[in-house]
């Protein structure tokens, strides 16, 4: 297979040209089904042009990748299929890849959610997903590069009986064959726990933002608990975030002082112990670049040499508390603050 990608040289640029795809550890779902334990996240934050995208998911495929997290919202599903159909005609067959999409919050409505999945399928020249998940709780929409003052006129609060209309609205989808797997996105565990305690087919897994300065530790062990696989965005501390997500109080993993020890020792860029932390933690790490070196290096990470049981405990002891995507676009009323969407005292945040 020849896939044309870009050519950038950057320090500590692993010197090998790509990673056997057989060499990628995987992640065994509750199902039987297993899925690549790392996948190159395809969110540009309105930064990167769709077409580099697409590129990238070319690039990646050629040096090992099999697993790609998409989004309808992303605006590029479009030309990531492009892409999809030239690694699938250049030998990889369609088994072989674990492709996600996600449905958008103005599609929650039970009767959206089948045409929302099959316009993704129709873009990405798919017969079915591997995975599709509820992008957030909320079915409160935004316009794209809108500010964190941003509210939609229609804004409401997580509904349980609503989500659970949509939630079978999903399910159906796994029963026509169009996906194999559904999940969630942005929960928490009081949410979790009414969805895991009503729906017929449970989450497979669940994406949440996980970083060393964000570990969740115990909606992580939750899901585990539960044999849903966590699925971690953000794994390098989202540089690229959208500006509505950045506040003053933010940290920087990738220059913690244990992150920078440990690259140095290793040989690599901090973003690639972050990632290697993530898989080694249990997670699925989608990091997102554009950059040829970048996402080669992340991906050798995982296959390369691990880090030490100090080094993992090194880095557990460095948790900050700092999420980074704060999600204030989603809020439903005046005098809110970002934490009233992540239910922060064990119980869902009402009207």
């Amino acid at each position: 297979m020849v896939i044309r990608r870009t050519t950038e040289v950057d320090v500590l640029t692993p010197a090998t040209d790509n990673v056997d795809p057989n060499r990628i550890p995987k992640r065994t779902l509750y199902t039987g089904r297993t899925i690549p334990a790392i996948g190159l996240g395809t969110f540009s934050s309105d930064r990167v042009p769709g077409e580099e995208i697409a590129e990238a998911v070319l690039g990646a495929a050629s040096v090992g990748y099999r697993h790609f997290d998409c989004a309808s919202v992303y605006g590029n599903e479009h030309l990531i299929g492009r892409s999809l159909r030239q690694i699938i005609e250049g030998g990889v067959r369609r088994s072989e890849l674990w492709i996600t999409s996600k449905l958008w919050n103005d599609r929650h409505a039970p009767q959206d959610v089948a045409a929302s999945c099959e316009k993704s399928l129709a873009d990405l020249q798919l017969e079915y997903l591997d995975l599709y998940f509820v992008h957030w709780p909320f079915p409160n929409n935004h316009p794209p590069g809108c500010d964190v003052g941003s509210r939609s006129r229609d804004a409401k609060p997580y509904i349980h009986e609503n989500f659970m209309k949509t939630w079978r609205a999903m399910e159906k989808l796994v029963e026509r064959g169009l996906v194999r797997h559904i999940g969630t996105s942005n929960m928490t565990i009081p949410k979790l726990k009414l969805l895991l305690r009503d729906a017929e087919i449970k989450p497979a897994c669940n994406e949440m933002e996980l970083h060393p300065h964000f570990q969740q530790s115990e909606l992580f062990q939750f899901v585990r608990d539960n044999g849903i696989a966590p699925i971690g965005y953000s794994p390098i501390g989202s540089p690229s975030r959208p500006d509505r997500d950045r506040t003053p109080h933010d940290t920087v993993d990738v220059e913690d002082p244990v992150i920078v020890k440990i690259a140095q020792r290793l040989g690599v860029h901090p973003a690639v112990v972050c990632v290697k932390w993530a898989q080694q933690r249990g997670q699925i790490p989608i990091p997102f670049s554009v950059r040829h070196a970048h996402y080669l290096g992340n991906l050798g990470g995982v296959v390369s040499e691990p880090l030490t049981n100090e080094e993992m405990q090194e880095v557990a002891g460095i948790d900050r508390n700092c999420r980074l995507i704060k999600g204030q676009v989603f809020l439903w009323k005046s005098g809110q603050n970002w934490e009233d969407l992540w239910d922060l005292n064990g119980e869902i945040t009402r009207p």
